[in-house]
Protein backbone atom coordinates (compact mmCIF):
# COMPACT_ATOMS: atom_id res chain seq x y z
CA UNK A 1 0.00 0.00 0.00
CA UNK A 2 0.93 3.34 -1.25
CA UNK A 3 1.68 6.20 1.58
CA UNK A 4 0.05 9.18 1.25
CA UNK A 5 1.90 12.49 2.05
CA UNK A 6 -1.10 14.33 3.15
CA UNK A 7 -2.49 11.68 5.03
CA UNK A 8 0.66 11.31 7.19
CA UNK A 9 0.23 15.02 7.90
CA UNK A 10 -3.11 15.24 8.94
CA UNK A 11 -2.66 11.77 10.65
CA UNK A 12 0.03 13.05 13.39
CA UNK A 13 -1.43 16.38 13.47
CA UNK A 14 -3.98 15.07 15.07
CA UNK A 15 -1.79 12.79 17.63
CA UNK A 16 0.18 15.33 18.39
CA UNK A 17 -2.42 17.50 19.56
CA UNK A 18 -3.45 14.84 21.41
CA UNK A 19 -0.66 14.40 22.78
CA UNK A 20 -0.31 18.09 23.88
CA UNK A 21 -3.16 17.06 26.39
CA UNK A 22 -1.84 14.11 27.36
CA UNK A 23 1.32 15.64 28.78
CA UNK A 24 -0.60 18.26 30.47
CA UNK A 25 -2.69 15.78 32.17
CA UNK A 26 0.30 13.76 32.92
CA UNK A 27 2.72 16.28 34.57
CA UNK A 28 -0.40 17.05 36.86
CA UNK A 29 0.93 16.78 40.37
CA UNK A 30 4.76 16.65 39.53
CA UNK A 31 6.85 20.09 40.44
CA UNK A 32 7.92 20.17 37.28
CA UNK A 33 5.35 22.98 36.01
CA UNK A 34 7.54 24.63 33.45
CA UNK A 35 8.85 21.84 31.67
CA UNK A 36 5.53 19.91 31.39
CA UNK A 37 3.90 23.20 29.62
CA UNK A 38 7.01 23.95 27.12
CA UNK A 39 6.50 19.86 25.99
CA UNK A 40 2.67 20.47 25.67
CA UNK A 41 3.73 23.59 23.92
CA UNK A 42 5.87 22.01 21.63
CA UNK A 43 3.22 18.86 20.61
CA UNK A 44 0.72 21.67 20.20
CA UNK A 45 3.40 23.52 17.90
CA UNK A 46 4.34 20.43 15.54
CA UNK A 47 0.51 19.27 15.85
CA UNK A 48 -0.52 22.86 14.37
CA UNK A 49 2.67 23.22 12.12
CA UNK A 50 2.18 19.65 10.33
CA UNK A 51 -1.49 21.11 9.69
CA UNK A 52 -0.32 24.08 8.02
CA UNK A 53 2.39 22.14 5.91
CA UNK A 54 -1.09 20.05 4.82
CA UNK A 55 -1.11 23.02 1.93
CA UNK A 56 2.19 21.93 0.24
CA UNK A 57 0.67 21.16 -2.25
CA UNK A 58 -0.98 24.33 -3.67
CA UNK A 59 1.09 27.25 -4.82
CA UNK A 60 -1.08 30.40 -3.91
CA UNK A 61 0.62 32.92 -1.86
CA UNK A 62 -2.05 31.96 1.47
CA UNK A 63 -0.30 28.15 1.03
CA UNK A 64 3.12 29.48 1.17
CA UNK A 65 2.08 31.42 4.22
CA UNK A 66 0.45 28.80 5.95
CA UNK A 67 3.60 26.86 5.24
CA UNK A 68 5.97 29.44 6.50
CA UNK A 69 3.58 29.63 9.74
CA UNK A 70 4.37 26.02 9.71
CA UNK A 71 7.53 25.57 9.67
CA UNK A 72 8.71 28.00 12.11
CA UNK A 73 6.32 26.05 14.65
CA UNK A 74 8.07 23.08 14.29
CA UNK A 75 10.93 25.25 14.77
CA UNK A 76 9.70 26.82 17.48
CA UNK A 77 8.44 22.62 19.25
CA UNK A 78 11.99 21.94 18.86
CA UNK A 79 12.42 25.11 21.11
CA UNK A 80 10.05 24.41 23.55
CA UNK A 81 11.43 20.53 23.91
CA UNK A 82 15.25 21.87 24.67
CA UNK A 83 14.00 24.10 26.93
CA UNK A 84 11.41 21.72 28.21
CA UNK A 85 14.54 19.76 29.16
CA UNK A 86 16.54 22.17 30.94
CA UNK A 87 13.63 22.67 33.10
CA UNK A 88 13.07 19.00 33.70
CA UNK A 89 16.92 19.59 35.06
CA UNK A 90 15.78 22.39 37.19
CA UNK A 91 17.97 24.93 34.79
CA UNK A 92 17.09 28.06 32.66
CA UNK A 93 15.45 28.35 29.37
CA UNK A 94 17.31 29.77 26.84
CA UNK A 95 15.49 33.10 25.59
CA UNK A 96 17.30 34.86 22.79
CA UNK A 97 19.15 31.78 21.56
CA UNK A 98 15.83 29.99 20.97
CA UNK A 99 14.50 33.33 19.10
CA UNK A 100 17.16 33.28 16.85
CA UNK A 101 16.79 29.81 16.11
CA UNK A 102 13.40 30.40 14.92
CA UNK A 103 13.80 33.54 12.80
CA UNK A 104 16.55 31.38 11.51
CA UNK A 105 13.84 28.71 10.57
CA UNK A 106 11.32 31.79 9.78
CA UNK A 107 14.03 33.72 7.34
CA UNK A 108 15.21 30.56 5.30
CA UNK A 109 11.57 29.21 4.78
CA UNK A 110 10.63 32.87 4.02
CA UNK A 111 13.73 33.00 1.26
CA UNK A 112 12.83 30.12 -0.13
CA UNK A 113 9.51 30.30 -0.67
CA UNK A 114 9.21 34.06 -1.70
CA UNK A 115 12.51 35.41 -2.66
CA UNK A 116 14.12 32.53 -4.67
CA UNK A 117 11.60 29.61 -4.82
CA UNK A 118 12.93 26.54 -4.29
CA UNK A 119 11.37 23.05 -3.04
CA UNK A 120 14.56 21.73 -2.96
CA UNK A 121 16.73 24.38 -1.40
CA UNK A 122 13.56 24.74 1.56
CA UNK A 123 13.43 21.27 2.46
CA UNK A 124 17.78 20.54 2.47
CA UNK A 125 17.87 23.91 4.55
CA UNK A 126 15.22 22.90 7.09
CA UNK A 127 16.04 19.84 7.28
CA UNK A 128 19.58 20.55 8.14
CA UNK A 129 18.69 23.43 11.00
CA UNK A 130 15.55 21.21 12.61
CA UNK A 131 18.30 18.43 12.72
CA UNK A 132 20.99 20.23 14.29
CA UNK A 133 18.30 21.65 16.90
CA UNK A 134 17.51 17.67 17.41
CA UNK A 135 20.92 17.19 17.86
CA UNK A 136 21.72 20.03 20.30
CA UNK A 137 18.09 18.40 22.04
CA UNK A 138 20.37 14.87 22.60
CA UNK A 139 23.17 16.57 24.02
CA UNK A 140 21.14 18.15 26.39
CA UNK A 141 20.00 14.58 27.72
CA UNK A 142 23.08 12.75 27.54
CA UNK A 143 24.99 15.69 29.69
CA UNK A 144 23.29 16.03 32.35
CA UNK A 145 21.50 12.40 33.53
CA UNK A 146 19.37 11.52 36.78
CA UNK A 147 19.70 8.20 38.21
CA UNK A 148 16.48 8.33 38.36
CA UNK A 149 15.35 8.59 34.69
CA UNK A 150 18.62 7.33 33.40
CA UNK A 151 17.00 4.66 31.11
CA UNK A 152 14.06 6.61 30.07
CA UNK A 153 16.75 9.45 29.47
CA UNK A 154 19.05 7.32 27.07
CA UNK A 155 15.81 6.60 24.87
CA UNK A 156 15.07 9.74 24.55
CA UNK A 157 18.17 11.05 23.60
CA UNK A 158 18.58 8.09 21.23
CA UNK A 159 15.45 8.69 19.90
CA UNK A 160 16.15 12.30 19.39
CA UNK A 161 19.44 11.51 17.62
CA UNK A 162 18.28 8.80 15.32
CA UNK A 163 15.73 11.42 13.85
CA UNK A 164 18.56 14.31 13.56
CA UNK A 165 19.86 11.17 11.22
CA UNK A 166 17.15 11.11 9.61
CA UNK A 167 16.88 14.34 8.79
CA UNK A 168 20.67 14.82 7.63
CA UNK A 169 20.11 11.90 5.29
CA UNK A 170 16.69 13.47 3.67
CA UNK A 171 18.39 16.44 3.01
CA UNK A 172 21.58 14.71 1.26
CA UNK A 173 19.31 12.73 -0.52
CA UNK A 174 17.40 15.80 -2.05
CA UNK A 175 21.11 17.30 -2.67
CA UNK A 176 21.85 14.53 -4.97
CA UNK A 177 18.84 13.79 -6.61
CA UNK A 178 19.14 14.54 -10.60
CA UNK A 179 15.82 15.95 -11.00
CA UNK A 180 13.88 18.78 -9.28
CA UNK A 181 12.67 17.88 -6.29
CA UNK A 182 9.02 18.24 -5.01
CA UNK A 183 7.39 16.81 -1.67
CA UNK A 184 5.10 15.12 -3.64
CA UNK A 185 7.50 13.84 -5.92
CA UNK A 186 6.92 9.92 -6.90
CA UNK A 187 10.22 8.46 -4.67
CA UNK A 188 9.69 6.43 -1.77
CA UNK A 189 11.50 8.93 0.32
CA UNK A 190 8.76 11.28 1.12
CA UNK A 191 6.08 9.73 2.10
CA UNK A 192 9.33 6.78 4.02
CA UNK A 193 11.26 9.31 5.97
CA UNK A 194 8.21 11.80 6.95
CA UNK A 195 6.60 8.67 8.31
CA UNK A 196 9.86 7.76 10.14
CA UNK A 197 10.32 11.13 11.35
CA UNK A 198 6.59 11.50 12.79
CA UNK A 199 6.90 7.99 14.79
CA UNK A 200 10.44 9.22 16.27
CA UNK A 201 8.53 12.46 17.33
CA UNK A 202 5.62 10.66 18.97
CA UNK A 203 8.62 8.03 20.46
CA UNK A 204 10.25 11.08 22.01
CA UNK A 205 6.97 12.22 23.46
CA UNK A 206 6.66 9.10 24.70
CA UNK A 207 10.61 8.90 26.31
CA UNK A 208 9.60 12.12 27.91
CA UNK A 209 5.95 10.58 29.54
CA UNK A 210 8.44 8.39 30.80
CA UNK A 211 11.08 10.53 32.21
CA UNK A 212 8.23 12.40 34.14
CA UNK A 213 6.35 8.82 35.16
CA UNK A 214 9.92 8.31 36.94
CA UNK A 215 10.45 11.43 38.38
CA UNK A 216 6.93 11.10 40.24
CA UNK A 217 8.00 7.71 41.28
CA UNK A 218 11.38 9.22 42.36
CA UNK A 219 9.63 12.08 44.28
CA UNK A 220 7.27 9.88 45.89
CA UNK A 221 9.98 7.48 46.68
CA UNK A 222 11.83 10.92 48.17
CA UNK A 223 8.63 11.64 50.50
CA UNK A 224 8.01 8.56 51.39
CA UNK A 225 11.37 7.74 52.74
CA UNK A 226 11.46 11.02 54.98
CA UNK A 227 10.49 13.07 57.82
CA UNK A 228 8.05 16.09 56.33
CA UNK A 229 9.49 18.50 59.87
CA UNK A 230 13.01 17.86 59.63
CA UNK A 231 13.85 16.33 56.11
CA UNK A 232 16.06 13.72 57.82
CA UNK A 233 15.28 10.06 56.98
CA UNK A 234 12.17 8.07 58.74
CA UNK A 235 13.03 5.04 61.05
CA UNK A 236 11.59 2.51 57.99
CA UNK A 237 14.65 3.58 55.84
CA UNK A 238 16.64 3.80 58.90
CA UNK A 239 16.37 0.31 59.76
CA UNK A 240 16.59 -0.79 55.93
CA UNK A 241 20.29 1.31 55.33
CA UNK A 242 21.16 -0.39 58.87
CA UNK A 243 20.69 -4.12 57.48
CA UNK A 244 22.24 -2.93 54.43
CA UNK A 245 24.69 -1.94 56.00
CA UNK A 246 25.21 -5.12 58.16
CA UNK A 247 25.52 -7.21 54.97
CA UNK A 248 27.81 -5.49 53.39
CA UNK A 249 30.26 -5.12 55.84
CA UNK A 250 30.17 -8.94 56.70
CA UNK A 251 31.40 -9.23 53.16
CA UNK A 252 33.39 -6.64 53.19
CA UNK A 253 35.28 -6.47 56.76
CA UNK A 254 34.53 -2.92 57.16
CA UNK A 255 33.28 -1.15 60.21
CA UNK A 256 30.68 1.78 60.98
CA UNK A 257 29.72 3.91 63.96
CA UNK A 258 26.04 5.04 64.69
CA UNK A 259 24.64 7.56 67.34
CA UNK A 260 21.83 8.33 68.77
CA UNK A 261 20.92 12.00 69.84
CA UNK A 262 18.47 13.46 72.24
CA UNK A 263 17.39 16.88 72.45
CA UNK A 264 17.80 17.26 76.30
CA UNK A 265 14.11 18.53 77.64
CA UNK A 266 12.67 18.67 75.19
CA UNK A 267 9.15 18.23 76.22
CA UNK A 268 9.79 21.38 78.42
CA UNK A 269 10.18 23.01 75.57
CA UNK A 270 6.49 21.98 74.38
CA UNK A 271 5.04 22.61 77.37
CA UNK A 272 6.54 25.94 78.21
CA UNK A 273 6.43 27.54 74.56
CA UNK A 274 4.16 25.10 72.46
CA UNK A 275 4.42 22.69 69.75
CA UNK A 276 5.26 25.17 66.77
CA UNK A 277 8.60 26.26 69.00
CA UNK A 278 9.47 22.53 69.57
CA UNK A 279 9.30 21.91 65.57
CA UNK A 280 11.21 25.21 64.92
CA UNK A 281 13.79 23.44 67.28
CA UNK A 282 13.42 20.39 65.69
CA UNK A 283 14.50 22.19 62.24
CA UNK A 284 17.37 24.14 63.34
CA UNK A 285 18.92 21.06 64.86
CA UNK A 286 18.59 19.16 61.70
CA UNK A 287 19.89 22.06 59.61
CA UNK A 288 22.63 21.80 61.83
CA UNK A 289 23.22 18.23 61.27
CA UNK A 290 23.15 18.71 57.55
CA UNK A 291 25.77 20.73 57.61
CA UNK A 292 28.19 19.21 59.68
CA UNK A 293 28.18 15.70 58.06
CA UNK A 294 29.36 13.86 54.54
CA UNK A 295 27.44 13.15 51.42
CA UNK A 296 27.28 9.23 52.43
CA UNK A 297 26.35 9.82 56.46
CA UNK A 298 22.75 8.60 57.32
CA UNK A 299 20.76 11.05 58.64
CA UNK A 300 17.70 10.04 60.77
CA UNK A 301 14.11 11.17 62.98
CA UNK A 302 14.20 7.84 64.99
CA UNK A 303 11.15 8.84 67.11
CA UNK A 304 10.08 12.59 69.06
CA UNK A 305 13.18 14.09 69.28
CA UNK A 306 15.17 11.22 69.08
CA UNK A 307 17.59 11.51 65.75
CA UNK A 308 20.15 8.51 64.84
CA UNK A 309 23.03 9.17 62.42
CA UNK A 310 24.94 6.15 60.63
CA UNK A 311 28.27 6.81 59.73
CA UNK A 312 30.18 3.55 57.28
CA UNK A 313 33.46 3.32 57.58
CA UNK A 314 33.76 5.31 60.49
CA UNK A 315 35.80 4.40 63.92
CA UNK A 316 34.44 5.12 67.05
CA UNK A 317 37.43 7.87 67.67
CA UNK A 318 35.97 9.46 64.43
CA UNK A 319 32.66 9.71 65.99
CA UNK A 320 33.21 10.92 68.71
CA UNK A 321 34.89 13.27 67.35
CA UNK A 322 32.32 14.63 64.96
CA UNK A 323 29.54 14.06 68.16
CA UNK A 324 31.31 16.63 69.73
CA UNK A 325 31.62 19.08 66.88
CA UNK A 326 27.51 18.43 66.65
CA UNK A 327 27.33 18.87 70.73
CA UNK A 328 29.49 22.19 70.84
CA UNK A 329 27.36 23.57 67.90
CA UNK A 330 24.28 23.21 68.93
CA UNK A 331 24.91 24.73 72.37
CA UNK A 332 26.35 27.45 70.77
CA UNK A 333 23.34 28.14 68.17
CA UNK A 334 21.22 30.98 69.75
CA UNK A 335 17.76 29.89 69.56
CA UNK A 336 15.87 33.18 69.60
CA UNK A 337 11.67 31.72 68.24
CA UNK A 338 8.91 34.08 68.40
CA UNK A 339 10.84 36.48 71.00
CA UNK A 340 11.70 33.32 72.94
CA UNK A 341 14.75 32.88 73.68
CA UNK A 342 15.05 29.10 73.79
CA UNK A 343 18.32 27.40 75.85
CA UNK A 344 18.54 23.91 74.21
CA UNK A 345 21.56 21.24 74.81
CA UNK A 346 21.62 17.58 72.88
CA UNK A 347 22.94 14.43 74.79
CA UNK A 348 24.66 11.86 72.49
CA UNK A 349 25.43 7.99 73.02
CA UNK A 350 27.66 6.79 70.36
CA UNK A 351 28.62 2.56 69.12
CA UNK A 352 30.63 1.21 66.73
CA UNK A 353 30.22 -2.23 64.83
CA UNK A 354 33.35 -3.76 65.58
CA UNK A 355 32.78 -3.71 69.52
CA UNK A 356 29.21 -3.90 69.64
CA UNK A 357 28.96 -6.38 66.99
CA UNK A 358 28.08 -5.57 63.25
CA UNK A 359 23.82 -6.46 64.18
CA UNK A 360 21.15 -3.78 63.74
CA UNK A 361 20.02 -4.67 67.44
CA UNK A 362 23.17 -4.53 69.17
CA UNK A 363 24.08 -1.38 67.47
CA UNK A 364 20.99 0.21 68.49
CA UNK A 365 21.18 -1.46 72.05
CA UNK A 366 24.84 0.01 72.78
CA UNK A 367 24.10 3.31 71.42
CA UNK A 368 20.65 3.77 73.67
CA UNK A 369 22.47 2.59 76.48
CA UNK A 370 25.30 5.04 75.98
CA UNK A 371 22.80 7.82 75.71
CA UNK A 372 21.20 6.99 79.08
CA UNK A 373 24.30 7.27 80.37
CA UNK A 374 25.41 10.74 78.77
CA UNK A 375 21.35 11.99 80.41
CA UNK A 376 22.25 10.44 83.38
CA UNK A 377 25.59 11.77 84.20
CA UNK A 378 24.28 15.58 83.87
CA UNK A 379 23.14 15.83 79.73
CA UNK A 380 24.79 17.52 77.13
CA UNK A 381 27.63 15.19 77.21
CA UNK A 382 28.70 12.88 74.53
CA UNK A 383 28.84 8.85 75.91
CA UNK A 384 29.88 5.75 75.04
CA UNK A 385 30.04 1.75 76.15
CA UNK A 386 32.72 -0.19 74.50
Amino acid sequence: MDLDVRTILVLFSVLSVMFAGLVMFAGLNTRLVISVKQWALACLCIGLGLGLCFFFKTTTDSAKLALLVGCTLLGASIVLQFNGIRAFRSQSSYGWQGLLFIALVFVQTAWFEFVQPSIANRSIANSLVFAAGYIACSFMLFKYIKPAVKTATYFTGIMFAVLALVLLARAVFIYQLPTAYTLYSNIPMNPNSLLLSCLLQLCITFGFLLMLNRELVSEIEHVAARDNLTGAFNRRELESELIRLQSRYERSGDYYSLMLIDIDNFKLINDNYGHLVGDEVLRRFARIVFASIRAEDYFARYGGDEFCILLPSTSVEDALSLANRLRLAYAKTPHIINDHAIQSSISIGVSESTSAGNDYNNMISAADKALYQAKDTGRNRVSVIM
